[in-house]
């Protein structure tokens, strides 16, 4: 096998393996069953038949190697049949000394502050249980009592039961590290899946842009800020790129098979691309343009347009099934987000039915292709891309004419309105808010990817929307419609509080790694214009790593420090020194807001011991009241709280947990830098029997 062609495979193997083990967990979790030895028993032969699907490939549909000049460089596969062995040895030592320094640089967030957290807790009463929703356990407080609540964030009460607050996709890959390394491997995932990303991502490079361009995009992807966040903690944004990048691959790969093959590597396309709703609900709005491409296919009567849509059809329904069937509160809390996307798709599904139908039409099909003949032979292909340009320079200005705020309308609101109020105090800013700080998208997304890479992805948008409407580069036709439809949606409303690094998730999802395959495009193009210009190839080789260097610093400059900064270390030996303080058959009640937020589902999944908060309103004299009922249960109680003060009432304090860590800065109107300071302590008392 020659070098290209291994990049081709390597590179869909994550997403591939991916996609087998969601299908063979979310059924045995929706059967109360994600036990280790049925899953994996399922996932080896399931793992097998995805593989060889998405992993054999026969003659193109030329009787050759598919691709050329079309596809918007030395991409195709020519080129892969013709690729040194440098690029593929580069890309593999990018991803492996990622890969080692997201390890040792990894977080330990797993007491519940934000989404990392959640998903540790979520994945470690899967990796123990194996079924969902969490029982309440209230013949642990000798049974029900007004006095107590159940919940915490990112944990809702509802119907007598503890439900997870966010969709089981992450939770689910998680699973596999619980299973083989406990907590630690929980947390080990985050480096995996993220490496996983940036190999994925240069799979698509390669295939899109040229083999000897994918070591670059590798490179960029893995120095920006965004992605070193994200795969030190445990957040969504990892299997969903994964499953972005492979299913984008898995559908260049389609068009250049023929027959069945084709068929089924464009099913195994549509799913992964589909699963993404399962890892992330508003992934539902990023695959939107993935059924009009389907539908695409189908007006042109070719098979792979409906196996393409069945694939993405049954992924989004296995996601939302799970949503509404399993998350369902987490959903309600989104409706006011949801409701609008849901109307968005079934608008676009109706359109692309509709511009199906008339495609197919023996009268309306011959007229639109001529009217698109025309586009393509007038100007409309130029405006498109002086639009672009102007497009993204109005992002640019957004900030001289918009200041966008967001009144509190939930408690939840109100909680970020005083968090954004204390970061402002922080960083001697005005007090406001609700300030939401989005029409400063565009400069996010400058932190972070630096100007040069902006301007360049500018130029590939408006390079490939000409290309596009004049007929030409089909290969980019999907990748351009998803990253440009998700970036404009993201870059106007990020819909996320507005800190950093905290905010650039929404960027990483999408914007950054389309934004910096444009940009990698755009120095592909700029290179061989060069090479046109009857420059040597010494030449054109210093102006291509000229343009990646020039590229290159700037985010090396924003990410630098971040580098080597380690937060949010030696929580889980502090958690496992808890749970040993409070030995067998306890029962705990925490007294104190903080506390409960934290430490409910930590004591109750990572500790294997019941946990309950005192309801608002609750007395000292409720608190004991339930001591004693917990007490005539045959149970031990056990009061918990943040300081000595708050549990002396009830017993002999002991501090049980005493943590002194950093955790990532906030910034607000600059690119983050520094880390602040974090401390817990945890103290409990337990109430002499009367």
């Amino acid at each position: 096998m020659n070098a290209g062609r291994l990049l081709s495979r390597v590179t869909v193997i994550p997403a591939l393996l991916v996609v087998a083990w969601l299908t063979v967990s979310l059924p045995l979790l929706f059967a109360g069953a994600l036990r280790p030895a049925p899953a994996l028993a399922l996932f080896a032969p399931v793992a097998a038949v995805v593989l060889w699907l998405g992993l054999r490939s026969g003659p193109g549909p030329e009787g050759g190697p598919a691709g050329g000049r079309d596809g918007g460089g030395d991409a195709g596969g020519r080129d892969r049949d013709a690729a040194p062995w440098w690029p593929v040895a580069s890309v593999f030592g990018v991803t492996a000394a990622f890969l080692a320094l997201q390890v040792v640089m990894r977080s330990e967030q797993i007491i519940v502050r934000r989404d990392p957290a959640s998903y540790v807790q979520f994945a470690t009463w899967l990796t123990a249980h194996g079924s969902l929703p969490i029982p309440l356990m209230e013949q642990a407080f000798g049974g029900p009592d007004a006095a107590l609540s159940y919940e915490s964030p990112a944990f809702y009460q509802e119907g007598g039961a503890i439900v997870p607050q966010f969709m089981a996709g992450l939770p689910l890959v998680l699973t596999l590290g619980g299973w083989a390394g406990g907590t630690h491997g929980i947390l080990l995932a985050a480096p995996l899946l993220g490496a996983l990303c940036v190999l994925s991502f240069a799979g698509l490079v390669a295939r899109l842009v040229g083999v000897r361009w994918a070591p670059a995009g590798a490179l960029l992807l893995a120095l920006t800020l965004p992605m070193l966040y994200v795969s030190r903690s445990t957040f969504s944004e990892l299997p969903a790129i994964v499953l972005l990048t492979g299913g984008l691959s898995l559908m260049h790969d389609a068009r250049r098979e023929q027959g069945r093959r084709a068929d089924l590597k464009a099913f195994l396309a549509g799913l992964a691309l589909g699963l993404i709703v399962l890892v992330r609900i508003d992934g539902l709005r990023d695959v939107l343009p993935v059924f009009v491409f389907a539908g695409l296919y189908v007006a042109r009567r070719r098979r792979i347009g409906w196996w393409t849509g069945g694939g993405l059809l049954l992924g989004v329904a296995a996601g939302l099934t799970e949503g509404f069937g399993m998350s369902r509160p987490y959903l309600n809390y989104l409706e006011a987000s949801l409701r609008p996307l849901l109307a968005i798709a079934a608008v676009i599904v109706a359109g692309t039915v509709i511009m199906v139908a008339a495609l197919r039409d023996d009268r309306a099909g011959p007229r639109i292709r001529r009217a698109a003949g025309a586009v393509a032979h007038s100007r409309a292909p130029g405006a498109a891309a002086v639009l672009t340009v102007l497009v993204m320079l109005g992002f640019a200005l957004r900030p001289l004419v918009q200041t966008v705020r967001r009144p509190p309308a939930t408690p939840d609101d109100e909680t970020n309105v005083r968090f954004i109020e204390t970061v402002q105090r922080i960083q001697h800013l005005p007090l406001d808010g609700t300030r939401q700080y989005s029409e400063l998208s565009l400069h996010w997304v400058s932190w972070y990817i630096g100007l040069p890479a902006l301007l360049l992805a500018t130029l590939g948008a408006a390079l490939l929307v000409r290309r596009l409407l004049r007929g030409r580069s089909a290969v980019w036709l999907l990748p351009y419609a998803m990253v440009v439809w998700t970036t404009t949606q993201v870059l106007i409303r990020p819909g996320i509080t507005p800190d950093h690094p905290w905010a650039s998730r929404r960027l990483i999802g999408l914007v950054i790694p389309g934004l910096l395959l444009f940009a990698v495009f755009a120095s592909a193009w700029a290179v061989r214009r060069v090479r046109r210009l009857g420059y040597s190839p010494r030449v054109t080789r210093t102006v291509a790593v000229a343009g990646v260097g020039l590229t290159l610093v700037p985010i090396a400059l924003t990410s630098g420090g971040y580098l080597v900064t380690r937060t949010e270390q030696h929580e889980v030996a502090a958690v496992e020194g808890m749970c040993g303080a409070l030995g067998p058959r306890s029962s705990v009640v925490v007294v104190e807001r903080s506390t409960a937020d934290r430490f409910l589902q930590v004591v109750r999944g990572m500790c294997g011991t019941p946990a309950a908060r005192a309801a608002d309103g609750a007395t000292q004299d409720d608190v004991r009241r339930v001591a004693g009922r917990v007490r005539a249960a045959g149970r031990r109680p056990v009061i918990m709280a943040a300081t000595a003060d708050q549990v002396a009432p009830y017993g002999p304090p002991s501090r049980v947990l005493e943590l002194r860590t950093r955790q990532d800065g906030r910034t607000l109107t600059a690119p983050p830098g520094g880390t602040w300071g974090l401390a817990m302590e945890v103290w409990i008392a337990e109430p002499p029997a009367s």
